[in-house]
């Protein structure tokens, strides 16, 4: 099946140009990037979407808009598929979802200090990329440390544990929660809207451990 990905083709060109018109203009990164200060106390709630159009370098960038071609074209596909016509709009929903639902739990832990900021695109990245794992549980993801396929339902169980680990002990520059609740927005999300996929992963599970066993 050949799917075609112009919403995703569209969110990467937008994405890619107002990072790299942010890159020259500090004081625009600023105003866009995601404070929960300024959300809070300056009413400023566009910053629950706009810090998601921004990236903090160049290989910030390459490394979301890699990410979201390799696993758009497919999620995008499935929702066309699912919903010819309408599809695509799903599709939209769910990468804007990633980008404000992701971030909520940060904008309560942090509504009342200003020195807390966030850019990228992650939450609504990994958004697509667990509703793919839900559509082709054994399909393989590659990491650049391990030279063989992980097959993407273990990858994406590990990669939970992690992200909730670390969000509850980690005071770094990754946004952890973002990449959590992003994952787990992408899973609902997907289920709400194709029910019977839940089928489809226990079955597509079921058979990679019945080649094992």
């Amino acid at each position: 099946m050949t799917f075609t990905n112009p919403i995703t083709i569209a969110i990467i060109a937008v994405t890619v140009v107002i990072s790299l018109i942010t890159f020259g203009n500090r004081n625009l990164f600023d105003k866009l990037k995601f404070n929960p200060y300024s959300i809070r106390h300056e009413r400023q709630p566009w910053r629950f979407l706009s810090y998601g159009f921004l990236h903090a370098d160049y290989i910030h960038l390459l490394i979301n808009m890699m990410v979201l071609w390799s696993f758009g074209d497919v999620v995008e596909g499935v929702y066309q598929y699912f919903f010819p016509g309408i599809g695509g709009m799903l599709y939209l929903v769910l990468y804007v979802a990633g980008i404000v639902i992701s971030v909520v739990p940060s904008y309560f832990k942090n509504k009342n200090n200003p020195n807390y900021n966030a850019v990228g695109a992650s939450g609504a990245v990994s958004a697509i990329v667990f509703a793919s794992i839900l559509f082709a549980p054994n399909g393989k993801i590659y990491l650049f440390f391990i030279p063989i396929g992980i097959p993407a339902f273990i990858f994406g169980f590990l990669y939970l544990i992690y992200s909730y680990t670390m969000a509850r002990k980690s005071h770094g520059t990754i946004g952890h929660d973002a990449h959590f609740w992003g994952a787990v927005l992408g899973i609902v999300f997907s289920i709400i809207c194709i029910p019977t996929i839940v089928f489809h992963f226990w079955n597509e599970v079921s058979v990679f451990f019945n080649g094992i066993f």
